[in-house]
């Protein structure tokens, strides 16, 4: 029985630097710092001698994100930029000035995929991606 949604991860590829955007630019705080090793984390992502370094941000609410470099096995480059492949996945971000967060964004290392539009009246969304190539949904909603 599923009780709640609990956090959504991301794979990144310097998690100092990816603390910086979603603390600095983003503006979620940080819940928790730590590293994962030995046997359970081995066996929970099916890698031997694993060791991730992970980060856990939120925002208002109970939704965590999680940060996780893989400092072994290393992370490799996404294989596409295309959304719609199976697996592609995204992390909505409600806020009230999709225009304004949008462009504070991408000014601080956010990639741009394609401005925010107009959905239906009362709703603006676009497409980016964090420094990671992770993506990322800005939701504006107005009535």
């Amino acid at each position: 029985m599923i009780n709640a949604m609990h956090h959504t991860g991301f794979v990144v590829k310097d998690i100092e630097k990816s603390v910086a955007f979603y603390r600095d630019v983003v503006g979620l705080q940080v819940v928790d710092r730590f590293q994962r090793v030995g046997d359970a984390i081995d066996q929970v992502v099916g890698y031997q001698s694993a060791k991730l370094e992970i980060c856990t941000l939120k925002a208002e609410g109970d939704h965590i994100l999680e940060l996780i470099e893989y400092v072994n096995p290393p992370s490799g480059p996404r294989l596409t930029e295309e959304r719609s492949v199976l697996g592609g996945t995204h992390l909505c971000m409600h806020v009230s000035d999709i225009d304004e967060t949008f462009k504070k964004f991408t000014s601080n290392g956010a990639i741009k995929m394609n401005p925010p539009a107009e959905l239906v009246k009362g709703r603006k969304a676009c497409y980016l991606q964090d420094p990671d190539h992770n993506w990322i949904e800005l939701l504006e909603l107005s009535t």
